[in-house]
């Protein structure tokens, strides 16, 4: 058996990595063991958090501890909006901490409403309408900026229908004269003026001129808004008012008070009279003597 080594035979050594005598090297042939990091534990997800974030370094973790408290901190100074039904406490609380531009309006005195810009000169605005909604704005709880919006809305959409109501009741001027003059003739004629003179009459007989510019039949400046009033009161003044019986004054039957008698004199009187009770006929009659109406009657009979 010596000989058989001897010759060259291979002799049987340990395995590597034997554990029961390890290599005089010291290495027993297994991988190295290397150092854990500090976030070795955490999950994939959080693994990946923190290598995206560049949390890879033990400094790191002071870093997000001290991150962690801050976010505390700002978390309980935040607001917290107050369930639907919460009380009235804790929206009042909650209300305290916004900006005061933010916080709903408590009193109307506290309402101040500025008029929108480029509203035209003869907007009826409604001082009466803006304090009513300013209650209206408080019961909402609307803030100032809310309330302010809403006024100038409505403020604007009134004009725009303003605008809208004077257009409608101008072609309703024009067409009332249109008709007019189709069926009496033009405006400077004899006719014309006569028929226009028993309407006027007829209405201010019947008391109903105040009462037509109440409901804008008849505007301020007397022109009518419908032909058929015009023709309606037409008919009735010939009718009833014919114009030997206007306010009794037989005295203006026949005569012009505005012609001068053969001493150059006119009757005052009668002028008077005549412009108090029928503008329209004095205006005619004025002209028919050669007198400027204008210095006699006013502008507005009516």
């Amino acid at each position: 058996m010596t000989d058989l080594a001897d010759a060259g035979s291979v002799v049987a050594s340990p395995p590597a990595g034997d554990l029961a005598r390890p290599p005089a090297n010291g290495d027993n042939g297994s991988a190295p063991p290397t150092a854990k990091s500090w976030f070795d534990g955490l999950s994939e997800g959080n693994r990946k958090l923190a290598e995206t974030k560049g949390w890879t370094k033990p400094e790191s973790l002071d870093w997000i501890f001290t991150s962690y408290a801050e976010l505390e901190r700002q978390q309980g100074e935040s607001l917290h909006i107050p369930a639907a039904d919460a009380p009235g406490e804790d929206w009042d609380r909650f209300h305290a901490r916004l900006p005061e531009a933010m916080r709903p309006l408590t009193s109307p005195d506290k309402v101040e409403y500025r008029r929108p810009d480029g509203l035209p000169e003869d907007f009826a605005y409604s001082d009466e309408l803006a304090n009513a909604s300013k209650a209206w704005a408080v019961e909402a709880g609307a803030t100032p900026k809310v309330a302010q919006a809403y006024h100038d809305r409505f403020v604007c959409y009134m004009a725009e229908q303003a605008k809208v109501q004077q257009i409608a009741l101008a072609r309703s001027v024009e067409a009332t004269h249109d008709d007019l003059v189709r069926d009496w003739g033009p405006t400077d004629s004899d006719g014309f003026h006569r028929r226009l003179e028993v309407a006027n009459r007829a209405m201010k007989k019947l008391g109903l001129v105040d009462a037509y510019k109440a409901k804008g039949i008849l505007l301020p400046d007397g022109a009518l808004t419908d032909p058929q009033i015009a023709k309606a009161f037409h008919a009735i003044g010939e009718a009833m008012f014919r114009e030997d019986t206007i306010d009794g004054g037989a005295a203006l039957i026949g005569g012009n008070p505005f012609k001068r008698n053969a001493a150059g004199e006119r009757n005052l009187t009668e002028i008077s009279a005549l412009v108090r009770s029928d503008p329209v006929r004095a205006r005619r009659l004025a002209r028919e003597a050669g007198e400027n109406p204008d210095l006699w009657i006013p502008n507005n009979p009516l």
